[in-house]
Formats: structure tokens, sequence, C-alpha cells
């Protein structure tokens, strides 16, 4: 790999096992654990004070993110090799937008749409394609409306 891999390059393998990793680990943590892997819900039981044996799953599952994300970086460092394209403030506030989204929808993209589709949840179909069509509109506005 010559750089860092764009979020608009066509990348199917890649792209196909990892979705096949993240459907994989809700599956595993819902078949030993009975717990859904939406990290909205994992992080908000983290933060509002989670039962202590609730927390043990939860703290491993945000530290297995944080590793992951450790290991890679170490093993391809041209994986992290981009500047954001926007202000590191733009970015803070729109992860407080989604957060508020995620609150909102009762649920973010991994909850509902890997772990709520696959349950066949109605819930998660509804949320799954407001994602997906409000996604749709922005990129249009953004790239050929906004300029």
């Amino acid at each position: 790999m010559t750089g860092p891999i764009l979020a608009t390059e066509f990348t199917p393998w890649a792209s196909g096992l990892g979705g096949m990793m993240i459907g994989a680990a809700g599956a595993l943590l819902l078949a030993f654990n009975g717990r859904i892997a939406g990290i909205s819900g994992i992080m908000g039981g983290l933060l509002g004070g989670a039962p202590a044996g609730d927390r043990r799953w939860r703290l491993a599952f945000v530290a297995g993110l944080l590793l992951g994300g450790l290991f890679l970086g170490l093993v391809l460092p041209t994986a992290f090799e981009t500047d954001p394209p926007l202000s590191w403030p733009a970015l803070v506030v729109g992860g407080l937008i989604v957060g508020f989204g995620t609150r909102l929808g009762s649920g973010c993209t991994s909850g509902h749409g890997v772990c709520g589709l696959s349950r066949f949840s109605g819930r998660s179909l509804a949320a799954t394609a407001t994602f997906m069509v409000t996604g749709f509109i922005t990129v249009y506005v953004v790239r050929h409306l906004a300029g």
C-alpha cells in the first residue's frame, strides 16, 4: 500500500472482511453474554453507572476497540496518515451531535444496523433506513450543492 485508504476508495475485500469481523463480534457477544453490540449502549452503561458485573464486559469491549486501533497503528501505520477534513473543534461538535442523535434514536448504527436488523427488529429497520437516507442526502448536499 502506498498511502492511506480514503473513505471514497473502493475496497471490497477489506470492507467485506471488516464487516464479517463486526458481525462475528456482535454474534459472539449476543451468544455468550446475551448483550447487543451497540457502542452507544455500551458506552451509555459505562457512563451511566451500570452495576459492577455489567461494567466489566463493557470495559473489556471498549478496551478491545482501543487496543485494536493501537495494534493497527503498529502493524499498518499508514492507516492513520491522514489529516482530518475539518478542524478539531468541528469534529468534536460533530461527535457530540452524533452522540445526541444516538440517544434520540435509542441506539447507533452498529446497534440498529448490525445487531437490530439481524434480529428482524422493526425499530432497527426504521432507524437504519433513516441513517442511510440522511447520509445519502448529506453527501449529495455537501458534494453537489454546497460545492
